[in-house]
């Protein structure tokens, strides 16, 4: 039998967790060595990297060792679980499979269709956010064991989420497509469905000149009209300032 790890051990290990996702971040390794750094952190039987997808509104699984039927509650129907909302709430803190309440467990499909029946008893749900507060994905590590009481995992876990975000996030960065900074200004602003003369408004320049752009912004990304220009920028996560 392993010998059980102490929290200087889990604290080293998460120094591992953060290199591997910085490197993910930047694009030199992929996702799957952060899953496999975090196994040092706390060990699991399951876990997976999804990143949220605002246009097709689901989530897309970057790395993952979870059975095809639990991915696909995971990346489909997950977002619309009863749990999730307790997941997104204002603390943003990490869910663990323990604290959930049992009337809460006993509503939700992903709990009594895909954990239960893997035999889970313990694991974590954690929501990631980017530094601007858009929501990019979650982290879900389940375990068919009950893990130890008080768990040093748990915290360190919570520190991690920057990292993992941040990782995460990077799988969908915006690829500029050639626009200049002005016109992924406008590409921002055609989000919130504003007319050529509120953008200008906004930006300080011509509705002519804001046409022009958005001309531009057509030809570079090669797409039909304003409408698919707003969609390309919601999936990518752009935004305009407040």
């Amino acid at each position: 039998m392993a010998a059980e790890r102490t929290t200087a051990d889990i604290l080293d290990a998460a120094v591992h967790v953060r290199e591997a996702a910085r490197s993910a971040t930047s694009g030199a390794t992929g996702v799957d060595t952060v899953l496999a750094a975090l196994s040092e952190v706390m060990e699991y039987d399951h876990a997976s990297l999804a990143r949220w997808d605002p246009l097709r509104r689901r989530h897309t699984t970057l790395a993952g060792s979870y059975p095809d039927d639990a991915t696909v509650y995971i990346e489909t129907r997950l977002h619309r679980d009863p749990v999730f909302p307790v997941l997104r709430g204002p603390d943003r803190g990490g869910l663990w499979l323990r604290d959930v309440p049992r009337q809460l467990l006993d509503v939700s499909p992903g709990f009594q269709e895909v954990l239960s029946p893997l035999g889970i008893e313990d694991g974590v749900a954690q929501c990631l956010f980017a530094a601007d507060g858009r929501y990019v994905g979650m982290l879900n590590v389940s375990t068919r064991g009950p893990r130890r009481t008080p768990d040093p995992a748990r915290a360190v876990v919570t520190l991690l989420t920057e990292a993992l975000a941040a990782a995460v996030d990077a799988r969908d960065r915006p690829r500029s497509g050639g626009l200049s900074p002005r016109e992924l200004q406008v590409l921002a602003e055609l989000t919130a469905g504003r007319t050529n003369r509120e953008i200008a408004e906004r930006l300080f320049i011509t509705p002519r000149t804001v046409g022009t752009h958005i001309e531009h912004i057509l030809a570079k990304l090669d797409l039909p009209n304003r409408a698919a220009a707003a969609a390309r920028a919601a999936a990518w996560g752009i935004e305009p300032s407040t």
